[in-house]
């Protein structure tokens, strides 16, 4: 199933993906820093989705709050509920 996330606090304004049968895929940020969130979006894809989250909950970017892989494992989070 296809899912849009809205991202809060950080530079990229869109999150696209896929979960099936647990797997992320697809991932595709829009905005945000290029080279991170596709590296972000290549070393996720193919994971389970509960491993993405416990991996990337928490992580912040300088001084702010929150970042994209913590916004990423938000809208896993989000999308599994």
């Amino acid at each position: 199933m296809e899912y849009t996330f809205i991202p809060k606090g950080v530079c990229s304004r869109k999150i696209s993906f896929e979960i099936n049968d647990g797997i992320v895929s697809n991932v595709r940020f829009a905005g945000g820093c290029a080279g991170n969130t596709q590296g972000l979006a290549a070393l996720i894809e193919g994971m389970k989705a509960e491993d993405v989250v416990a991996r990337l909950s928490g992580i912040r970017c300088g001084f702010k709050r929150t970042s994209c892989p913590d916004q990423m494992a938000e809208a896993i989070k989000e999308a599994i509920k």
